[in-house]
């Protein structure tokens, strides 16, 4: 059974340490790889640019999305995503403060799998990460990662 990653796409700081504090606080101890900006985050996908070396093959289990990125926006990166044969079926959580109702259909229409806007309140938004570390890492099933599916 391969190790179920999380990839976090995120450019505030200070966002990234609450949800790692989040994840740890609810007993996910899940390998997270944090990305800053939508570039870096294409180029980890992919397995380009700085990323070249990464095996392809090992794609993360869910993406934690934000839509307010640098370089590359969000809705950019997901538009990508779905156009790329082995990222299309990765399951992506837009989390984002974004409160723009336009935000929330272009997730979906561009191949989201859920959105949730982030909670300012740490206990609220420990209780959003924890639900769902559990449904995406647990009882979620995950198309296969070695390319039947394409």
């Amino acid at each position: 059974m391969r190790e179920k990653v999380i990839l976090l796409v995120e450019d505030n700081p200070d966002d990234v340490e609450l949800t790692l504090r989040a994840f740890k606080r609810a007993n996910i101890y899940n390998r997270v790889v944090v990305l800053q900006d939508g570039a870096e985050a294409l180029d980890y996908l992919f397995g380009t640019g700085s990323y070249s070396e990464r095996d392809p093959k090992e794609m993360p289990s869910v993406i934690l999305l934000d839509l307010k990125l640098p370089k590359i926006g969000g809705l950019e990166v997901l538009k990508r995503m779905r156009a790329h044969g082995p990222t299309q079926l990765i399951p992506v959580v837009i989390l984002t403060s974004s409160k723009e109702e336009q935000d929330v259909i272009n997730g979906y229409k561009f191949g989201a799998n859920s959105y949730i806007r982030k909670p300012v309140d740490f206990t609220k938004f420990y209780d959003a990460i924890q639900k769902l570390g559990m449904y995406w890492l647990l009882l979620n099933e995950s198309p296969p990662s070695n390319g039947s599916h394409l």
